[in-house]
């Protein structure tokens, strides 16, 4: 088969970006399976783009990270979003988080916990895959659709841009 026989590569658009906030978190060190298990819980957030927009459902999930031995964190987040319009759509987004440096997770971990300085986004690799539901009608196109996210380490939270594969 010829290259010109395989489908173009898909292109991304962007639909939307959330802002979260996680005040309270949790972490389990040490387990017997060589990671530490942390968890940080949806306190408030909002989300807008060209195509959707609205409010994070406060309580909602959270999420229930692994820490690698490697440094790299995976990240395994549920929780709901609330459009603007009144649907509930629920995401689960898991991803990955490193530092592109040795030290960078641990900035990282400084600028989350201990009020230390932020991180700039060149400095790590924060990537998201999520996988949406929502209802029958207006917004049930994000369950037929991949996404990317790219995110990045905000004071107390994050914030992610969604973009769509095409």
């Amino acid at each position: 088969m010829a290259d010109s026989d395989l489908p173009s590569p898909p292109g991304l658009e962007f639909a939307f970006e959330v802002r979260l906030k996680f005040e309270r978190h949790d972490m389990i060190p040490d387990t017997p399976f060589g990671f530490a298990r942390g968890a940080v819980y949806l306190d408030e957030g909002e989300f807008d783009g060209p195509l959707l927009r609205g409010t994070a459902v406060p309580a909602s999930g959270g999420d229930w990270a692994i820490f690698r031995p490697d440094g790299t964190l995976r990240l395994d987040a549920r929780y709901m979003l609330k459009e603007a319009d009144g649907t509930i759509i629920m995401i689960h987004n898991q991803g990955y988080l490193w530092g592109r440096q040795p030290d960078t997770m641990d900035k990282l971990r400084r600028f989350g916990f201990e009020n230390g300085p932020e991180v700039d986004p060149d400095e790590y690799y924060f990537r998201t895959a999520p996988i949406f539901e929502a209802p029958q009608g207006k917004h049930d196109w994000l369950t037929r659709h991949l996404f990317i996210g790219v995110g990045r380490r905000v004071i107390g939270g994050n914030q992610i841009r969604y973009f769509k594969v095409l």
